[in-house]
């Protein structure tokens, strides 16, 4: 089974911040599929479906952010999932231009407290990751301050795509695999910027 979880701060006064985006990817993929993310276990809101003929766990740490990996860590005991073969961690990053989407595994953290909390759960970093660019177009004084408030309305439009390319990312590394899905997805983000 893959455990696909969504990095994020539970209450409504986050949800549409950037820091949020794992959730909001989470909740596309479920919107797509038809379930609803609101089984609560292990410190998460889950719900299990198929992606394609695969069995999947969607999943939304109650934890806050910083704490992510103790809810992580209780999901994968539980299902008993392979960390380095199935568990896909979606998040925020600061370091990415807004719209830009890389897969990417065997990362530091990069200063993301939810993916080093993660970390530290797990004792490794292979994992495979999809990071969604959040960084402004404009020098930010507060960073966690501007990682927490909302997006502003002119940047819909590009948080849409890139959710709707996230949710498509794991689609495609559940049915044709992680290395096709790399291939796939960063090749063409690569060359949209030339």
């Amino acid at each position: 089974m893959k455990l696909i979880v969504g990095l994020g701060n539970p209450g409504e006064e986050y949800e549409l911040s950037p820091h949020n985006l794992g959730f909001r990817a989470v909740d596309r993929i479920a919107n797509e599929l038809g379930v609803e993310v609101r089984n609560r276990q292990c410190r998460a809101l889950t719900a299990r479906t198929l992606i394609g003929l695969e069995t999947v766990l969607l999943a939304k740490p109650e934890t806050f952010m910083n704490l992510s990996g103790i809810s992580v860590r209780e999901l994968v005991s539980k299902h008993e999932v392979r960390v380095e073969e199935d568990l896909i961690v979606i998040q925020d990053e600061l370091d990415f231009s807004l719209g830009t989407v890389r897969l990417q595994r065997k990362r530091s953290s990069a200063g993301h407290n939810g993916i080093e909390s993660i970390i530290d759960a797990m004792g490794t970093n292979d994992f495979l990751r999809i990071r969604m660019g959040v960084a402004p177009d404009h020098k930010v004084e507060d960073g966690i301050g501007y990682l927490l408030s909302p997006f502003r309305k002119a940047q819909g439009k590009v948080v849409d795509e890139m959710l709707e390319c996230a949710a498509e990312a794991v689609k495609a590394i559940v049915t044709d695999g992680e290395a096709a899905a790399m291939n796939r997805f960063n090749r063409k983000l690569d060359t949209e910027k030339d």
